[in-house]
């Protein structure tokens, strides 16, 4: 704002000093003595001879006094615009200008405007962070209190009971050894999500044959495909060959294999399959089940978010894992997508070549 008024001011000056030259030239070329004559009628005597004998003086005071003029109107509108533009920093009202912004303050006013903006957007961001926290404190009391109750449990029975049976100690101790597993898995997710926000998780990047990988992770999921009477089927381009942390990648397709083999219906097909595009690799794990509605749909790869309503479903874990997936899939300068329609839900990983 000020150097838009500085430089107004300036070029008013300037072309008030031209037009004056012009001025003085055409008075004393053309109009010398009807000038003269004019001063003599119109002023006294003392001050006609004065002007007269020092004309250099007297245009340079007339001069002078144009100059002054214009400095006092460009002071009067300066004090006016930071009166606007104090006005409009206290008030936060985005009309204090008028319909009209002055032109000298279009410039202020613009970046006021982006400040006012990006404060509303960092305090949103800060109010989001703080909501954040409370859900994290929240999952992390119920989702970590699960195991633990139930590993404390079996294992005061097992104290408590001395004479049990050996199958039922064996039983039981199987038991709490699984939900320690269960325990440890919750807590490694939860370190995992806090190194991806903090950024500091490396990424060793080496050639990785996605066919061979893909491969591998689906084979692991036989025993589950089984159990539930789902066939695998798997339409893999041969040796696509990328740059990229396979064992990142292998979480990320781990997650895809696990989401759609819990979330498929008995005896149906899961179709994995991955193809080369014009410079990046398209994976896609395809289930069959309910449709995903729309409004769970945009927040499925939110933190700690679950399709069904209960977190003590065993069909999902803590609500990490897609969010994990994004966030690695991301870290290789790649894609994550899903839809569902009509009963099918197809997650769509792009990667660069």
């Amino acid at each position: 704002m000020k150097n838009n008024i500085l430089k107004r001011y300036l070029t008013i000056i300037a072309i008030y000093t031209l037009f004056y030259a012009l001025f003085l030239f055409f008075i004393a070329i053309l109009f010398n003595g009807i000038f003269l004559d004019l001063l003599y009628n119109f002023l006294s005597y003392r001050l006609f001879s004065a002007i007269n004998h020092n004309r250099e003086a007297a245009i340079l005071l007339v001069y002078i006094v144009g100059v002054l003029i214009i400095s006092v109107i460009y002071v009067f509108k300066l004090s006016k615009y930071l009166a606007l533009a104090s006005r409009a920093i206290t008030e936060d009202n985005d009309a204090v200008f008028g319909p009209v912004c002055p032109e000298e303050l279009r410039d202020f006013d613009r970046q006021l405007k982006e400040f006012k903006y990006n404060l509303k957007e960092n305090e949103r961001a800060r109010a989001i962070a703080e909501q954040q926290k409370n859900d994290l404190v929240v999952y992390l009391a119920h989702d970590l209190k699960t195991p633990l109750t139930s590993i404390i449990g079996y294992l005061s029975l097992l104290e408590e009971s001395p004479d049990l049976p050996t199958e039922y100690r064996a039983k039981y101790t199987g038991i709490a050894l699984d939900k320690a597993y269960r325990l440890e898995t919750l807590i490694n997710e939860f370190f995992e999500i806090t190194r991806l926000n903090l950024q500091t998780i490396p990424t060793n990047h080496a050639p990785v044959n996605l066919t061979i990988l893909l491969t591998q992770i689906s084979t692991e999921f036989f025993p589950m495909l089984e159990e539930k009477g789902i066939e695998l089927v798997n339409d893999v381009e041969e040796e696509l060959l990328i740059s990229a942390d396979a064992d990142k990648l292998a979480r990320v397709f781990d997650n895809l294999f696990r989401n759609a083999v819990n979330y498929s219906a008995s005896n149906t097909v899961i179709t994995c399959s991955a193809h080369r595009r014009e410079g990046f690799i398209e994976i896609s794990v395809k289930n069959q089940g309910e449709t995903i509605p729309p409004e769970k749909l945009c927040r499925i790869f939110d933190k700690f978010y679950r399709l069904d309503s209960s977190r003590a479903s065993s069909t999902g874990g803590s609500g990490l894992g897609l969010a994990i997936a994004k966030q690695l899939v991301e870290l290789h300068g790649g894609n994550i997508s899903v839809q569902s329609i009509r009963g099918e839900t197809v997650f769509t990983v792009t990667l660069p070549l």
